[in-house]
């Protein structure tokens, strides 16, 4: 029979690790292992910007037929606008395309699809560590994965002299993986030099950077966010985009997202859209409406727009927050070890520095559940949980 003689596949590692605090009965367990934004009371809510344009589309929708392959009309337009700036000479150029995706994984599985059957890529540089997920995506579509260096274990920042020179290491037509902002796990990002650098060497390579871009919003502010990517795009001749709506706008079981094409022209974009386009009629035809119309309807209305910057506003600040009384508490609780570069980190991600050994301990014995490579989700930390963690933590280092 066919299917007797499959193997069980391994749990994914941070899903299964959902699934095994979902199971756990006691009381006082902390998920920190997920990455989803959670408030003080512990509850991922729906944003206000969200309900009330949910309200408006249920008043003037009225048909439920197929999307164009590339999604929602109005939808790739606003996302370009906020990705590189509704009066940047990029967004004026025409060389933008854009397609509604599923999220930001089905975004880099396009992409990945795409590089392999059409572009001819055959290699993807990643930064070392990166989502768990990138491997996946991209080997299970056919790329080679090679790592670069990013992580600096000893001081807790940026290794950015080790990742140019893997870097320089690039051959032409490779592909090169970054992370628009909020660095994922390690929530350590580069600066606008260090953008120029990594954009200059790009082009010199004759390599195209892939943003994956899922959390604009998240460390500094939604325009803020997006200053890397635009400086990169002034520089080098082409790039793709791979964003997600999940976090900034929680709509996480919307699957919302897109994959975006800055083109040398618009004659060599045209035809390269066209082939995104194929690639996503061979997959899954065209995607799902309803979280392409919220954030259309909230980008295109200037009052929702400004509750929902508000309101991503309000999460990184209690994220920041977090990070700082994470901090001081540690230290309250008689930790001499530095655990200051936590606060210096950008998004939902700490990469802690604990070891496998300690993180499974904090599971086992005290029901606090974080990644296996020590990455921390500090939107999961909240006053109330606060005291359990640092008690954890303490009795484990």
């Amino acid at each position: 029979m066919l299917f007797s003689a499959i193997e069980q596949a391994p749990a994914d590692p941070i899903l299964g690790l959902t699934d095994a605090f979902k199971a756990d009965a006691r009381s006082n367990k902390i998920n920190l292992g997920v990455g989803i934004y959670k408030n003080e009371a512990g509850q991922t809510p729906v944003l206000d910007s969200v309900k009330k344009a949910e309200a408006l589309l249920l008043e003037t929708q009225t048909s439920k037929s197929y999307l164009g392959i590339e999604g929602v009309a109005e939808y790739s337009a606003l996302v370009q606008d906020l990705l590189f700036g509704e009066s940047s000479d990029i967004r004026q150029s025409n060389r933008l395309f854009t397609a509604q995706a599923p999220g930001g994984t089905g975004s880099l599985r396009v992409a990945a699809e795409f590089l392999v059957n059409v572009a001819n890529v055959s290699t993807i540089w990643v930064s070392n560590p990166t989502w768990a997920n990138h491997n996946a995506i991209f080997t299970a579509a056919g790329l080679t994965v090679k790592s670069y260096r990013y992580y600096d274990k000893q001081n807790h920042g940026l290794d950015f002299d080790g990742m140019l020179a893997d870097l320089s290491q690039v051959e032409a037509n490779d592909v090169v993986l970054v992370h628009g902002c909020c660095h994922n796990p390690t929530g350590i990002d580069l600066n606008l030099e260090q953008w120029q650098q990594l954009a200059n060497l790009c082009k010199q390579q004759q390599a195209m950077p892939l943003f994956d871009f899922a959390y604009q919003g998240f460390a500094n502010g939604v325009e803020e966010d997006a200053a890397g990517l635009r400086l990169v795009a002034s520089i080098v001749p082409e790039l793709m985009v791979a964003n997600s709506f999940s976090k900034n706008f929680g709509l996480y079981n919307e699957r919302i997202g897109g994959i975006t094409l800055l083109s040398e022209s618009t004659d060599s974009g045209q035809r390269a859209f066209s082939q995104v386009k194929k690639t996503i009629r061979a997959i899954y035809s065209n995607p799902p409406a309803h979280g392409a119309l919220i954030v259309a309807t909230i980008l295109a209305n200037p009052e929702l727009k400004q509750l929902w910057i508000e309101e991503v506003k309000q999460m990184r600040e209690r994220i920041h927050k977090m990070r700082t009384l994470f901090v001081s508490k540690l230290a309250d609780a008689g930790i001499t070890q530095d655990f200051s570069f936590i606060e210096r980190q950008n998004g939902m991600f700490s990469f802690s520095g604990l070891s496998v050994e300690q993180v499974d301990r904090l599971k086992q014995e005290f029901g606090i559940y974080i990644v296996g490579s020590g990455r921390i989700s500090v939107a999961g930390m909240t006053r109330s949980n606060m005291d359990d963690l640092v008690a954890g933590i303490k009795a484990v280092l």
